[in-house]
C-alpha cells in the first residue's frame, strides 16, 4: 500500500499539485464573490477529469480559505505500483493530528 503524507504546508501542496498538472479549484454551486467556498485540487489533464461542478480560483483564495477551515492535506506521492499519485483528501486539521497519533479512523465528524 502506498504511504499517505499530511501536511499543511502551503508550498509543500502547490508543488505537489503542480508536479502533477493540479491548480486550486472550488466547487461551482459553492463559489461566491468573497468566498470560495468549497475547494479542491483538479487535475485537468488526468483521464475522466472533466468536471463541470468544479471552477478554477487563484493559489492565494485557495489557501485563504484552507487556513480559515483549518484543513491539512492528506496525499500520496506514488501509487502502490510506483506511478506517480494524484490521490489527496482535505481534512480538518484536528483529524489530521489524531490519525498522526495513530487514529487512522478519526474524522472530523467523529471528533465533534
Amino acid at each position: 500500500m502506498a504511504e499517505a503524507k499530511i501536511t499543511t504546508d502551503h508550498d509543500e501542496i502547490r508543488k505537489w499539485a503542480e508536479a502533477r498538472g493540479g491548480r486550486p479549484a472550488a466547487v461551482r454551486k459553492t463559489h461566491g464573490k468573497d468566498d470560495p467556498g468549497i475547494i479542491r485540487i483538479e487535475f485537468p489533464r488526468a483521464p475522466h477529469a472533466k468536471d463541470d461542478a468544479l471552477e478554477e480560483i487563484t493559489w492565494n483564495e485557495f489557501f485563504e480559505k484552507f487556513d480559515e477551515a483549518d484543513l491539512a492535506m492528506v496525499y500520496q506521492e506514488e501509487t502502490a505500483r510506483g506511478q506517480k499519485s494524484n490521490f489527496n483528501k482535505l481534512i480538518g486539521r484536528e483529524t489530521a493530528e489524531a490519525r498522526e497519533h495513530g487514529d487512522n479512523h478519526a474524522s472530523r465528524l467523529r471528533n465533534r
